[in-house]
């Protein structure tokens, strides 16, 4: 956790940040808090009362790898409001980075965004925009406590620790105006002349704490700027006014909802809160009731309202993150040469980007994909999307392996049928096919029962495994296969790069590798890419496109000698595709044009192994995540 503790930024950040820690590490999570020197360290903590420990606190320079006390860290969370272009580098060079409210110019090239309090519209979304993730109070204030009804408010300010504009003072000058109707409470640690006695009423001071979030319950009415404890307050049922430093934070309460005095506008609040009876000041019972329904909704809008199922250490502490940092196939750079980190569109847990050296689009992942390939994978979730099961749908998928070999054989010297690698076979109808027309088939399939029940139904041999492997079965020699596919198999690879080298290796010079991979560039992609991107399903970790296929499958050491595009869905064009559902009078037209213009969500790759290269000299092997 690095927090922002410097000067003028407040304890906010770092409290934040400790809170984190302290939690994440009661999880078991080795948790550690960085901060430049200690008298960072101290005076962000000013306020926490020696809430953190030395024994998580790191101070000053990490050391590099292959130094002693280098640490291989997992992910790397920013609290640091606008992190610097050159903190950045240093951080996101060591592991994946999770920013939290990040508001600098890099906010588009962290791996993940987490946006607890809603700010401006960004070019940027984050990956997640949920308040109810902060730390929220456990006790909260009676549900039919009404504060409209009361003849006396208790009121709280508080402008942070620091409270850098001066906004206490000026709310609590404007309150002692009407002071017999108020119990006024401020939160500071600046000078305070308003503390004085002025005609017989007086405020009380209070230190800042940690523990403000589950106090705030003892108040009625809480006024502040737009930031953390403004939600806080919304989640123990408290009244909210805010009071902005400046027009940035104006422009934050107002686009959240809040009700606020505007800038600087402490002056304001007395006349907010009462009205004139007879000549005397009386609470305005209107306003509040009012001013009590607007933050009823808010704190339901935000998801403040119920009782807290999640918290940002919940989220963290699930996290492992999988981040390409460079292209899986052609090694090329996301960040690009100006820094920019080509993101296409951020989800609750994933990330996509697009390599601007080879076009492919990349997911990174939060937490591993929530998949495993057994019996439900082929039954449930198949049926789910294609409206039958994997089994039964095997005879249409034996007619569609036909078709492929036939393309195949066409690309094989002297339409010669040797032996076939079926990479993810399932229960293996492809193969059955391969097997019907001559060739020697062999299958590799991560899912035991598919594996089993193709070696028991078809008789040919089907090996359990991922790919690839390392090292690699003893069954995949040198050369040893004129065929290899990939029937969508390549998008779930996490290292596809790899796996083509390893392909390369086994596959006899001239031997066709064949694949099939939906397509970001097909109708739906094009109509919107952003509700592709999320309808991929969350083990697809890369999205090719067939119009820069055959430059990746160059670079990967074949040749491309034909693509069929498929998958082609008339009724998903935009306007007109209404009129294609069904046996609708657009349907033909519309199918033409999918077909000519290749349109379609999906395509097959049909290449062969170049000669005088080995797969080592590519450009793709390595570790890329």
């Amino acid at each position: 956790m690095v927090p922002a503790c410097e000067k003028g930024l407040g304890g906010g950040h770092f409290l934040r940040s400790v809170l984190l820690v302290k939690e994440m590490r009661k999880r078991g999570g080795e948790a550690f808090l960085y901060v430049k020197n200690r008298e960072d360290a101290a005076s962000g903590a000013a306020a926490l009362a020696g809430e953190y420990e030395d024994a998580w606190l790191l101070c000053g320079r990490l050391p590099p790898e292959g130094e002693a006390g280098y640490t291989r860290w997992d992910f790397i969370v920013l609290d640091r409001f606008r992190t610097p272009p050159g903190e950045y580098r240093f951080w996101s060079g060591l592991a994946p980075v999770i920013g939290i409210d990040e508001g600098g110019p890099l906010r588009d090239q962290f791996d993940f965004l987490v946006d607890l309090l809603p700010g401006p519209r960004r070019r940027s979304g984050p990956n997640i925009a949920c308040p109810s993730l902060l730390f929220l109070p456990e006790k909260k204030k009676a549900p039919n406590e009404d504060v409209s009804a009361k003849d006396r408010l208790r009121i709280l300010a508080s402008f942070g620790a620091e409270d850098g504009a001066g906004l206490g003072g000026e709310v609590c000058r404007a309150l002692l105006q009407t002071a017999d109707l108020f119990d006024i409470n401020v939160i500071t640690s600046r000078p305070a002349d308003f503390l004085e006695n002025e005609g017989g009423a007086s405020i009380r001071r209070l230190s800042p704490s940690p523990d403000l979030g589950d106090r705030l319950f003892e108040y009625d009415l809480l006024v502040t700027h737009f930031g953390i404890t403004a939600f806080e307050a919304l989640a123990a049922g408290l009244l909210v006014i805010l009071v902005s430093p400046g027009a940035y934070h104006e422009k934050l309460a107002r686009a959240a909802g809040f009700c606020s005095a505007g800038v600087r506008g402490a002056g304001k609040i007395p006349a907010m809160l009462c009205v004139k009876n007879k000549g005397n000041p009386v609470v305005n019972r209107a306003f509040l009731a009012e001013l009590r329904a607007k933050c009823e909704r808010l704190a339901s809008r935000y998801g403040l309202a119920g009782r807290q199922n999640r918290t940002l250490a919940d989220l963290l502490a699930a996290a492992n993150p999988e981040v390409f940092r460079v292209c899986p196939v052609c090694a090329g750079d996301f960040a690009g040469k100006r820094g920019a980190a080509n993101t296409l569109a951020r989800f609750e847990e994933r990330t996509y980007r697009r390599c601007p050296r080879c076009g492919l689009t990349v997911m990174n992942r939060l937490a591993p994909p929530p998949i495993e390939y057994e019996r439900e994978y082929f039954f449930g979730s198949y049926k789910k999307q294609y409206g039958k099961t994997y089994l039964e749908d095997f005879p249409g998928l034996l007619m569609q392996g036909k078709r492929r070999l036939a393309i195949i054989r066409s690309l094989l010297p002297g339409l010669r049928r040797g032996a076939l690698l079926d990479i993810g076979c399932a229960y293996g109808p492809f193969l059955a096919a391969a097997k019907e027309d001559g060739f020697s088939p062999a299958g590799l399939e991560p899912a035991a029962s598919a594996a089993a029940w193709a070696r028991r139904e078809l008789g040919v041999p089907v090996h359990e495994g991922f790919f690839p492997q390392n090292p690699p079965p003893a069954f995949l020699k040198n050369n040893c296969f004129d065929v290899v596919t990939l029937w969508y198999v390549l998008e779930h690879l996490k290292n596809p790069g790899d796996a083509l080298e390893e392909i390369r290796r086994i596959l006899k010079t001239g031997g066709v590798l064949a694949f099939s991979t939906p397509s970001v560039s097909g109708i739906s992609g094009l109509k919107s890419a952003g509700k592709f991107l999320a309808a991929s399903p969350a083990d697809h970790r890369t999205v090719w496109n067939p119009r820069t296929c055959k430059r990746l499958m160059k670079t990967a050491g074949f040749t491309v000698k034909k693509i069929v595009i498929t998958g082609h869905h008339p009724e998903r064009f935009p306007l007109a595709g209404r009129f294609a559902a069904g046996k609708g009078p657009l349907r033909f037209p519309l199918l033409v044009t999918s077909r000519v213009f290749g349109l379609g969500d999906t395509f097959e790759v049909y290449a062969v192994k170049d000669e005088g290269r080995d797969g080592q000299d590519q450009g793709t092997g390595g570790d890329r995540t």
